[in-house]
């Protein structure tokens, strides 16, 4: 299939600028990344660059508004370490990526320790954690379940600040839940969590994010091994959990999903969408605008 060079494209009648900023392929961005493989998901600091989860290529990239390298003359790429079932020198494949800026999820390597800024989900059955402290190049192996009985196949990431403290939130595609570390990475098992009785069979969450204080859980139809999505239309659910993991809704269902992964609220200022819940699929490329409490189906992105 022949590939398009994209310039930025404007859709006038909701206001909406599509900029391409990089791409492994020369010629389809402003700017040219070989480690820009298969990118997943995208974390920030209040006032730091984009830092991208290269499931591809087993790294984190790093890069400004620009979509270069938000320090001049430098290129940070954060290698991302393999799981215990896999070749030393292979790195890790990873999904989701969230900041922290609390003293919890340390990370120690070297005779050296400092709390996680950066946590990454693998694929692999992996979270890794990084601080510049510990290693400026290398995410540090936090939990491996990669061997374990039930398996881990972590699609992604969410952090939240609770009462009771500080937690990670995995998505566990391969066993159909939702696996929560408490600010030492040790496992919480919460009878019940995360259950949804009304979802198909072979569904399982695809993703997790902390939006306002609640959870918002993306479902995908599991492949025959539960290692990948099966990809169609109408093949996707999105559920809201509060923080202990009940249940709070069914969002949305089937519909325009096809593998549902991306989750943002959009700002004030996003035209005709604003303020509402943006959910972009795995499955089509598409994003969808969902209204944040009823879960109505507003429209999609056109050319987005």
């Amino acid at each position: 299939m022949p590939l398009e060079s994209l310039e930025d494209r404007c859709l006038l009648a909701s206001g909406f600028l599509q900029t391409n900023l990089v791409a492994d392929t020369p010629g389809l961005a402003r700017v040219t990344d070989p480690n820009l493989i298969n990118p997943w998901g995208l974390a920030f600091s209040p006032a730091g660059p984009f830092w991208i989860a290269d499931g591809g290529t087993g790294v984190s990239t790093l890069y400004n508004a620009a979509g270069q390298s938000p320090v001049p003359g430098s290129s940070l790429v954060v290698q991302l370490p393999p799981a215990g079932v896999e070749l030393s020198g292979t790195a890790g494949a990873p999904t989701g990526v969230v900041f922290n800026d609390g003293p919890s999820f340390q990370v120690a390597e070297g005779g050296k320790s400092a709390p996680s800024l950066f946590l990454f989900a693998t694929e692999d059955g992996a979270i890794a954690g990084w601080n510049p402290r510990v290693d400026p190049y290398r995410a540090v192996l936090a939990v491996d379940n990669s061997a374990s009985a039930a398996g881990a196949v972590y699609t992604g990431l969410a952090l939240a600040d609770t009462p009771a403290g500080t937690f990670l939130y995995a998505a566990n595609f391969h066993t159909g839940t939702i696996d929560v570390f408490d600010q030492d990475f040790h496992p919480v098992h919460g009878a019940g969590a995360f259950a949804d009785p009304s979802l198909p069979a072979g569904y399982a969450p695809f993703n997790i994010q902390d939006l306002g204080g609640r959870l918002y859980v993306t479902y995908a139809l599991q492949d025959a091994a539960r290692q990948e999505d099966a990809a169609g239309p109408g093949h996707g659910f999105l559920d809201v959990f509060d923080l202990q993991g009940h249940r709070l809704q069914r969002l949305a269902s089937q519909g325009p999903l096809n593998s549902p992964w991306g989750l943002a609220l959009a700002p004030e200022d996003f035209g005709a969408f604003r303020n509402d819940l943006l959910v972009g699929n795995f499955g089509d490329g598409h994003i969808n605008a969902f209204d944040p409490a009823t879960g109505a189906f507003l429209g999609r992105l056109q050319d987005a």
